[in-house]
């Protein structure tokens, strides 16, 4: 049997296989508007397309908790009841074609009030332009030159907002998700805290370990609380700020050693899977790209951690794909671009491996 297509049970929940999609912005809610936030015809194309394809979980892009926790104005986001209901028309389509729904929760941070990624390159929307608000961030510390210096969060600014992850948990599940995951990865809120790069603070949530990561064991604790025992929350991290690995490069930043003791306390506090990504918070880090660049930080999570992980970064094709799973380095196997080049990418990866896979009967005649 294909290690890809092997079903994966995480607590009461069973995926039908190991290749999911990872969650990738699409900048397409309405900014303003009683429809603010809210999928719409292109989210619903976007993941039904890939459902139809025969992905085995659909992790739906980063959507914020609060309208400041957006990344640009168009993001999607579980703040309110029209949000909700919205979603309820995604979910039961993906679950009627076997896919498991699963939706990402973020709060964008300092990287927050910015144009979508094909406008002057998601460059800042700054306060007093249209549609720009004032970031938030756990030291004022701004993303990049042009960037506005975020506001510096007060201690009960962070106890709202982890109220806001666990609203938006409780609307997820309202929602129909059957996975939620917690975005603590790519230079956002809470990877923010995480990094002593981009966490200056010298109370509680900063300056050691415990500190830099209390943020962020508030959230998982608040969400875990909210959502049933029997359903998987998954964490997305990014193991490395790519700081360390670069020794001309004197800056301290989140390291894999980081990332390692902290999928232990993840895993003790009932996160069931850590989506193991890496940089995004130091925008001029250098970066070694390659064929599966980021599995070996997600190999050494499992090893060392026992926690399960998925793996990400330009998993392009069905055999390296089922190598990294059939080698041990990985639960499961997150694509992103190339399931935006190829929908049906699980499709052509069954057959490829000679693997069974589920076909909507208007589509077997392409079986």
């Amino acid at each position: 049997m294909s290690a890809l297509f092997e079903p994966l049970s995480l607590r009461s929940l069973t995926v039908p296989n190991r290749l999911w999609m990872a969650p990738m912005c699409q900048y397409s809610a309405a900014p303003e508007g009683p429809d603010t936030g809210a999928p719409g015809d292109w989210h619903f194309q976007h993941l039904a397309a890939r459902a139809v394809g025969g992905t085995g979980l659909i992790l739906v892009e980063a959507t914020a908790v609060s309208p400041e926790g957006r990344i640009s104005p168009y993001d999607l986001g579980l703040w309110n009841d029209t949000q909700t209901e919205a979603f309820r028309r995604i979910t039961g389509f993906l679950k009627e074609q076997g896919t498991t729904p699963g939706i990402q929760i973020a709060h964008a941070g300092r990287k927050a009030s910015t144009e979508r990624g094909w406008v002057n390159r998601g460059g800042p929307i700054l306060p007093g332009q249209r549609h720009g608000w004032e970031p938030v961030a756990p030291s004022p510390v701004p993303f990049a030159e042009g960037y506005q210096a975020p506001a510096e969060l007060s201690v009960a600014q962070i106890g709202e907002i982890v109220g806001q992850f666990a609203a938006a948990a409780r609307r997820a599940l309202a929602a129909g998700f059957e996975v939620i995951e917690i975005h603590g990865a790519h230079g956002y809120l809470i990877n923010e805290f995480l990094s002593p790069f981009t966490n200056r603070r010298t109370d509680g949530y900063g300056g050691s370990y415990e500190n830099r990561t209390r943020f962020a064991r508030e959230v998982v604790d608040a969400v875990r609380e909210v959502w049933p025992d029997e359903l998987p929350v998954f964490f997305r991290i990014s193991a490395t700020d790519w700081l360390t690995e670069d020794e001309s490069d004197p800056r301290e930043g989140w390291t894999a050693d980081d990332t390692v003791r902290f999928a232990r306390d993840l895993r003790e506090r009932g996160i069931d899977l850590l989506d193991t990504s890496t940089g995004g918070n130091a925008p001029d880090a250098k970066i070694a790209t390659g064929p599966g660049y980021q599995v070996p930080f997600a190999e050494r999570v499992r090893k060392e951690s026992g926690l399960a992980v998925g793996a990400v970064g330009l998993i392009t094709e069905p055999r390296q794909a089922e190598k990294i799973l059939a080698d041990g380095q990985a639960d499961a196997v997150l694509l992103g671009r190339e399931l935006l080049r190829n929908p049906s990418f699980a499709r052509q990866a069954a057959r490829e491996l000679d693997a069974p896979i589920a076909v909507p009967p208007q589509y077997l005649r392409s079986a």
